[in-house]
């Protein structure tokens, strides 16, 4: 893993892989996971590789291998999608592809709209409550931090906490995430010009239904795969998805 230091000095951590001549994709990983969970395990980074593209994959502020910061501030101000385009600037591309899962296709819908290096776009792991900004929030960041995970009535929250517990996350830089202020994510999707696939499990009730987001988008398709929220990248049909759209 490289390293840079964003915009407040926080280290994000990345991987390159790749033809250094392919087309740039940058993918962006979900809540409480990493780039190796969502992009290197599941397949991925290698199929992206094998279609000769250059893949540049980052772990969130507060994730994997990036600095961890436990302050709600330190995730403020779009901070995310800052670190992003930071990151495209530190690799001085002039070209990219972005995909995203879940909390990633949440912060890559606030990128690509001020980016005009974005060639295509893929919005994993989000539906409908994209649009309306009601993805689940409530309750996680006491889950995170529950003393006894035992106590957890929420199921969503109950979710989260078993997911970071099994990949040995830091919970309090994750539950900072949870408390930071919110940034409206759906007020801009129709200022998204880029061709977008929107890519979900069939499974997958946590983010509401597809359809709402490919309408609210203007230039959007919807690619259905198998599995829930946190299954759907298993699905060998995911890494497909996303190479054949990039083609």
């Amino acid at each position: 893993m490289e390293r840079f230091a964003s915009f407040d000095g926080t280290g994000i951590a990345y991987l390159t892989a790749g033809p250094a001549d392919g087309r740039a994709v940058l993918l962006l990983h979900g809540f409480a996971a990493d780039h190796r969970l969502n992009w290197v395990m599941p397949g991925v980074v290698d199929a992206l590789v094998s279609a000769g593209h250059r893949v540049i994959a980052s772990d969130a502020r507060g994730h994997g291998q990036s600095d961890k910061p436990r302050d709600p501030s330190a995730y403020e101000g779009d901070a995310m999608a800052r670190d992003a385009r930071g990151l495209l600037d530190h690799l001085d591309l002039d070209e990219v592809d972005v995909v995203g899962y879940s909390m990633g296709s949440m912060v890559s819908s606030r990128v690509v709209p001020d980016e005009p290096r974005t060639r295509r776009l893929v919005l994993g792991g989000v539906g409908g409550g994209l649009v309306t900004g009601t993805l689940p929030r409530a309750n996680v960041a006491d889950g995170l931090l529950a003393d006894d995970p035992t106590t957890i009535t929420d199921p969503t929250a109950r979710a989260f906490r078993a997911f970071a517990d099994s990949t040995g996350a830091d919970r309090h830089a994750l539950a900072a995430i949870q408390q930071a202020g919110v940034v409206r994510t759906g007020t801009r999707l129709g200022e998204i010009s880029v061709p977008t696939l929107v890519l979900v499990g069939d499974k997958d009730t946590l983010v509401g239904p597809p359809e709402p987001l490919a309408a609210a988008i203007p230039n959007a398709s919807i690619r259905v795969v198998k599995g829930d929220h946190l299954s759907a990248v298993s699905d060998p049909d995911f890494p497909q998805a996303i190479v054949d759209f990039l083609a």
